[in-house]
Parts: structure tokens; sequence; C-alpha cells
């Protein structure tokens, strides 16, 4: 606020009444200021202090240096560009595991502080509604779980894999984590030469520099937080065509490659299937990560879907067991990553079309009746809602 005294026209009333009003400036700029810092949210009903109002994410470029240890922080900085649809004194970003160094809005530094979790940033001069912002967070990204948290990034036995589903990105890396806010997204990742690092999206280049290698890569489409990957470890990626020639590469650890290619073979014909039912393939390309660790669970990772070794070279798995599995996580590449919720309470028309494609192919490809995998569904439901709690509260 700005306010111009015109001093040849003023009486001591005016005087009075400018300086009061002056005053009043100063003091609401001083209240803003110390306003205290809070955590914010979009209203999710199961997450409600995750994504933050204010801004659109465009893009975010991820660039992670791994040093060599999956005990070790990453060293990190995370750039997003946004556009702003309010005015804005402050920027929340969601960020809860790693140390954050410097921060930047439009490359001028900023104030930032912690309110629960999320970094609360104040930029030297307020943006206003309807223009572009660049926020650079310089900062580390800890691959060693929080105390009572999981997801983030999965240490592996030679290195790191990613699963932020539901919200678990912030834990990686300073964003808008909540899936109504999808983005473009560039990953640039550095390790030690011997490992091999790959990420969602094509790959864009590739530097060599001191012992160590930098591989870019970039989505094509715009993509939730929760569906980002990137896989660092001692690796073989594997390529081969899918249907209209698309690009099918899988990463998987290189002393498993041999009894884990019968499995990934199968993926172009899988693939297939699901466009016959739905149409085309919606992604740049698709593939398997296979980690060399244990989840508890295989995770639609958006063109790279992330999967436990043990699912494939356990022989307790029966074969057409995995190969539905398998069709679960590609039938998300529709249903959950190409049509994203635009709340955590629509989880459920991802999970329902991914079920439904997986048992329709154990169905027509195994022979395993639809009808049966349902009353087995039914005779289990009360144990599941005993352990689980029933759907509307999860």
């Amino acid at each position: 606020m700005l306010l111009t005294l015109h001093s040849q026209a003023t009486t001591p009333t005016r005087r009075r009444t400018a300086a009061a009003l002056l005053t009043s400036a100063v003091s609401v700029c001083l209240v803003a200021a110390s306003a205290p810092a809070v955590p914010l949210g979009v209203g999710d009903r199961l997450f409600p202090n995750l994504g933050n109002p204010g801004y659109d994410v465009a893009s975010y470029d991820l660039a992670f240096t791994y040093p060599g240890n999956n005990s070790e922080p990453l060293r990190a900085v995370t750039t997003i560009d946004a556009w702003t649809t309010a005015d804005l004194d402050r920027v929340n970003l969601d960020f809860a595991h790693g140390t954050v160094e410097s921060v930047e809005v439009d490359g001028d530094p900023a104030e930032f502080r912690f309110a629960g979790e999320d970094l609360v940033i104040t930029p030297e001069d307020s943006v206003s509604d309807g223009n572009w912002m660049r926020i650079t967070v310089r900062h580390t990204s800890d691959p060693v779980p929080a105390k009572g948290r999981e997801g983030g990034w999965v240490r592996t036995a030679d290195g790191l894999a990613m699963a932020n589903q539901a919200d678990a990105a912030h834990l990686v890396f300073p964003c808008n984590d909540h899936p109504s806010d999808k983005a473009m997204f560039t990953f640039r990742v550095t390790a030690p030469d011997g490992h091999t690092a790959v990420a969602n999206g094509l790959p864009a280049g590739v530097e060599k520099s001191g012992g160590s290698t930098t591989r870019t890569f970039r989505t094509q489409h715009p993509m939730a937080t929760e569906l980002a990957q990137v896989s660092i470890g001692r690796s073989t990626v594997l390529h081969r065509a899918g249907p209209h020639g698309l690009p099918v590469r899988d990463v998987v650890p290189t002393r498993h490659r041999e009894a884990l290619e019968p499995w990934l073979e199968k993926t172009p014909g899988q693939i297939a299937w699901m466009e016959s039912k739905v149409g085309r393939y919606p992604f740049e390309t698709y593939g398997l990560l296979v980690a060399d660790a244990s989840t508890g669970f295989e995770l639609e990772t958006q063109t790279l879907s992330l999967f436990e070794r043990e699912l494939f070279t356990e022989p307790v798995y029966p074969p057409w067991y995995v190969e539905s599995i398998m069709v679960h996580e590609v039938a998300h590449q529709w249903f959950g990553n190409s049509v994203t919720p635009r709340t955590w309470s629509d989880l459920w028309l991802n999970e329902g079309h991914a079920t439904w494609y997986e048992a329709l192919y154990a169905e027509e490809q195994a022979g395993k009746p639809m009808r049966d995998r349902m009353k087995a569904a039914y005779g289990a439901s009360d144990r599941w809602r005993a352990a689980g709690g029933p759907p509307a509260a999860p």
C-alpha cells in the first residue's frame, strides 16, 4: 500500500488522519509479515492437508544426486513452474523428509519455514493472480524411512525405487502432492558409474563426468505426483516393441535378468489385450521396474510399473495369478494414470477397473471363472472388513 501526502494543502486534522492511516498500513504489513505459517490443503476429506491452494503446477524439474549408498541422503534440486490462481503472499508446498538449504522464487531468494508437513515460502514480492512463477528448492532427500511413515523412497538390494501412493511423494521432493494437480515431469538423476538410473517417460540425454553419469528423462503427458518413479541400481534395461511399435522397456536387477525374461516378454501381448477392451494405450512407453525389495504391493507408477521381484521368482504364485497381476498394473495406465481421481475418495474407480480387467484376463486366458473369484471375495469380505475397516472408513 502506497500513501501519497500532499503537504501544501494539509491541515493539522488532515495530517493526523494521514498519520493514522500510515500507522495503520504499517501495522497491517507487520501483522501479515509476522502471521504464523500454517499447513494448508485442497479440502480432500481423506488427506485434508495434502495439496495447496492458489496455484496450478505446470511442470516439475527434479534433479537427484545419488551418493552410491542407499542409506545416505541424496542431494536434490526441485524446480516448479506454476500458474497462480490467487494473489499469493506465501506459497505452501508439501515436503516432510529432507533438509531445505535454500529457496528462490523467480530467481530471488525467499524466506521459508516448516508448518506441519508444509514448506511455507514467503517470496520477496507477493505474486499476483494470473501469473507464472518459478520456485527453486535446494534440498536433501532422505531414503531412510521417516519414523512411523511408509512410502517415498524404497531401498532395494542394490539401490532405490519410489512408491509414492497415496501421500508420500512429498517425502521425496517438495510438491503439490495431490492427484488433482497433474503436471509434466523432467528427471535428472546423477549416480556413480556402475549404477543405472531410469525414470518415468522417455530418455532425453546422458552426460558423463568424473566417475558419474547423469541421465535425463521426460514425460510426454501430465502425471500425478503419486505416480512419479525413479529407479537407481545395478540394473539392466531391456527393450522390446509393443503394439504399434510402442517402446517397451523393463528395468531389472542384472543378476535376475535371465529368470525374469519369460515374464517380461508377456507384456506386449497384455497391452494388446487391454487395447482390444478399452482402446489404444495412452502413453509414450511402458515397462516393468522389478525391484529387489519386499514391499507387499505392486504399483502402477506411470509408464514404469513397480513390481516385487519375488512375485516372479517365488514358485508359490501360480503363473495365471502372476499374469493377472501384471494386467492389473497395465490396466491402471488407463484407469488411474491417464484418467486420474480428483479426490482420493474416488480411488475405487482406479482399483475397480483394474481389478475387473485383472479378473477378466484370468477368465479368458487361464480359464479362471470370474464368478468363482467373486464368490471367494464375498466369502472373505467379513475377514477383510475386520482387518481393514469398511470401504467408507479406510
